[in-house]
């Protein structure tokens, strides 16, 4: 009786642990309204498409600045330390942009809602790794990425809501989705903040040429690829979608933006379908389906031009990508356990493909159409095919 009592007050520990940490994931999905928030502005503006893509290139750019040295931060001040930080930079950038809508502004607002996902991605993931057995790892992580996706899916839809509703935005428009973000995010250092996590203490602390020689280790390396390729698909989708839509049917921003709300629909349930195939799948089989349908997503809208086909290769760019970071990055993790505060600063320094992929796609779209952005983003797909061949298990 008393050891079932102690598994059972275990247990509503560990909930009472994980449920804010998945608040703080929700939080993460954060960095997703720039896909939206970057359409918005580029109409408000008037902005060509390679000046609109500097937005959410700006928000990737902060990831390649701030992950090694979050990775050092943590081994010196500890992982539920530092994801608050990532928390109150996350709120502030929110904030900004409710002073006003000016082209600086909103740079300067992009620029700190990266410097906080950047340190907030690789300090929650591992942060997680406290908390969760390595061998629940990977599907712990994508149902984290499915509480991620919903605030990425909310995104389009609260923008789209601030700017049609009649109920009164105080003059905010399709910024109201900033205020109801900043609010959550108060909320979010508020309960993990009252978190007790007990986490183990590094054995030593490593500098960033320490960090960075993990490169040189040929999986660490085709790891930090793939993570560069799947946020490039993913950032590159977010914004491209609507406007093949626009190019191709000529739909007003306002409806084709419902097809950023389409990739991430998909996105939030192959994340949550991700967290429970993943515990009796083997990652290698599950991780090659998900590229396959990526490459058939790809065929889909470089050759289609109606909405409904439009919106099926979109859907599955959202199913198939929506775990390839989870798998990825448990395979990173699991690959140099000692070292996981560095391989995770390594790995979301990948994510600075959300720089490389949008700058490469805007400047391929103003020279050959949104076919050119999609072929930027396939050649990231056929990568992830090559890297499925070196998934360990």
């Amino acid at each position: 009786m008393d050891t079932t009592q102690s598994l059972s007050t275990a247990k509503r520990s560990s909930l009472m642990q994980i449920a804010p940490v998945m608040l703080c994931f929700f939080a993460m999905g954060f960095v997703d309204l720039v896909g939206t928030a970057s359409n918005y502005v580029q109409k408000d503006l008037g902005l060509t498409d390679s000046q609109a893509n500097l937005f959410p290139s700006l928000v990737f750019f902060w990831f390649l600045i701030f992950s090694v040295p979050t990775g050092m931060l943590m081994n010196r001040i500890g992982r539920k330390k530092t994801v608050l930080i990532s928390l109150a930079v996350t709120a502030c950038s929110l904030i900004l942009p409710l002073t006003g809508d000016g082209y600086m502004t909103m740079l300067a607002a992009f620029s700190l809602l990266g410097i906080g996902n950047a340190i907030m991605q690789t300090s929650l993931n591992p942060l997680v790794t406290n908390l969760i057995s390595s061998d629940k790892l990977a599907s712990t992580l994508t149902f984290g990425q499915f509480v991620k996706a919903i605030a990425s899916f909310l995104a389009p839809i609260l923008a789209a809501w601030g700017a049609t509703t009649y109920l009164p935005t105080f003059g905010l428009g399709w910024r109201a989705l900033f205020a109801i973000y900043a609010v959550i995010s108060f909320l979010s250092i508020s309960v993990l903040g009252a978190t007790p996590i007990e986490e183990e203490r590094p054995d030593k602390t490593s500098g960033i040429g320490a960090c960075l020689k993990l490169l040189g280790r040929p999986f660490i390396l085709l790891c930090f690829l793939g993570i560069m390729c799947h946020v490039g698909i993913d950032v590159g989708t977010n914004t491209t979608a609507p406007k093949i839509i626009m190019e191709r049917l000529g739909l007003p921003l306002e409806e084709a933006g419902f097809a950023t709300s389409i990739y991430f629909i998909f996105r939030t349930a192959g994340c949550f379908l991700g967290a429970f195939i993943l515990r009796s799948v083997p990652a290698k089989r599950f991780f090659a389906l998900s590229v396959i349908m990526m490459i058939v997503a790809m065929g889909i809208l470089m050759s289609c031009d109606t909405l409904y086909t439009i919106y099926a290769g979109i859907a599955m760019i959202g199913l198939g990508n929506s775990n390839v970071f989870s798998i990825i990055f448990a395979q990173a993790l699991n690959s140099s356990p000692d070292e996981k505060n560095e391989v995770s600063g390594l790995m979301i320094m990948g994510l600075f493909g959300g720089t490389v992929f949008p700058l490469a796609m805007g400047y391929a779209a103003d020279t050959a159409g949104q076919n050119g952005a999609v072929a930027v983003m396939a050649a990231g797909v056929i990568y992830l095919l090559y890297y499925t061949l070196k998934i360990k298990k």
